[in-house]
């Protein structure tokens, strides 16, 4: 079988050379497609592949029309929404995430974007101590235990909500559970967002919610862009002088909002929650393995389609 890895924001060196060693100790050809220009690359190298390993790249209709022999695509990562799933389904091809390999990662910069959110930027100015602070945490699942597990190191008082994740579950990590999401934004310093973007979940954060956040608040933002109403935002951004936002997503109205509140708000250049060597290679690995469980037994435990 031929596994094609196509990644138009490479993987690491190093994880590279470990998907390859994985598929071809498998017996499977192995072939690499790095920082692709257009679509239409993508399409053509694709053609003849059984499987497929992407990150963040889009992964729509027209791929597998262009690719009639696949059989498997995996995300490297958990959010799979760059991936078509009506049109895998309708290909007869299957799409896996990795829940959990970037996890670490994505939870060290969320404690590093609110430490940065507090420090203000480094800019010399008084800001706050994380310690002690109340940290709320939108969703719980395997990023959100991470960055709840590094928090408690800081004396952090910390609250979730996620209608996906049983209330004993989540006290059982040491972490009190909101009655409400009006309740989580209400009553935290500092809320972090980890919900997938779904028809339910897009736009679902605005001016309702930002606005309840008290004096002070910081909202992080690592899971996606579009979970936001980012005119709403920016009207609460505007009335609300006291509040940040940080995201390692870059809204559509990035430069306005840049114009506009200066130093409350800080984007990364690109999304870079899982860059790092270590989730890069967990992963890549992950992906590689998932595919090779697949074409040896029809193994497909992560399957989301």
């Amino acid at each position: 079988m031929k596994v094609l890895v196509a990644t138009e924001k490479p993987f690491s060196a190093k994880a590279v050379e470990g998907i390859r060693h994985r598929i071809e100790e498998a017996g499977h050809t192995f072939a690499l497609l790095e920082k692709y220009k257009s679509a239409d690359e993508l399409r053509a190298a694709a053609a003849d592949a059984d499987a497929l390993i992407v990150r963040s790249d889009i992964v729509d209709e027209a791929i597998f029309a262009a690719a009639p022999k696949l059989k498997i695509v995996v995300r490297a990562g958990a959010g799979y929404d760059n991936i078509d799933l009506k049109a895998a389904t309708a290909a007869g091809a299957i799409v896996e995430n990795t829940p959990g390999q970037n996890a670490n990662a994505v939870a060290e910069l969320v404690i590093g974007m609110a430490i940065m959110a507090a420090r203000n930027k480094y800019c010399g100015t008084t800001g706050f101590e994380i310690s002690g602070k109340r940290l709320g945490l939108q969703a719980f699942g395997q990023v959100s235990r991470h960055v709840a597990a590094i928090a408690k190191g800081f004396g952090m008082d910390i609250t979730a909500i996620d209608p996906f994740c049983p209330a004993e579950a989540i006290e059982a990590q040491g972490v009190k559970v909101a009655t409400s999401l009006e309740e989580l934004y209400a009553g935290n310093d500092i809320v972090s967002i980890h919900i997938p973007a779904t028809p339910q979940t897009v736009g679902s954060i605005g001016r309702d919610l930002i606005s309840r956040l008290p004096k002070g608040a910081v909202l992080i933002n690592t899971a996606r862009k579009e979970v936001i109403n980012e005119a709403e935002l920016a009207e609460v951004l505007e009335a609300r002088p006291d509040i940040k936002y940080f995201a390692d997503v870059k809204p559509g109205n990035a430069d306005e909002l840049s114009d506009r509140f200066g130093d409350r708000i800080f984007f990364t250049p690109k999304k870079s929650g899982a860059q790092t060597a270590e989730a890069n290679l967990n992963a890549g690995l992950a992906a590689a393995d998932q595919i090779v469980a697949f074409f040896r037994d029809g193994t497909d435990r992560f399957r989301v389609n």
